[in-house]
């Protein structure tokens, strides 16, 4: 797939030091990496906990747990971010 898609970043609530949160912080090394290669986010909340799913036309082609990516950040050094990045990339 070419640079400049639309993902669906869908994303569910994640339990942080046992309390229940909103994963958003987590998401921002991913938010960076996909943005830097000019693809168009839409982000949605789902009810799934702990979730993150990156859906390109319609099929989800990555996903994992909220609690997994690293905190902040540009996503550069997080193994997730790059494995998200080129799954995205690839999406047909």
């Amino acid at each position: 797939m070419a640079r400049g898609a639309v993902v669906r970043v869908r994303q569910g609530p994640a339990w942080r030091q046992g309390l229940p949160q909103s994963g958003a912080a987590r998401l921002q090394g991913l938010r960076a990496v996909l943005q830097a290669d000019g693809h168009q986010l839409i982000l949605e909340e789902i009810p799934d906990w702990n979730t993150v799913e990156l859906i390109v036309n319609g099929e989800t082609v990555f996903r994992c747990n909220i609690n997994e990516l690293d905190f902040g950040g540009d996503g550069k050094l997080d193994p997730l971010c790059e494995e998200a990045r080129k799954a995205v990339l690839n999406a047909y």
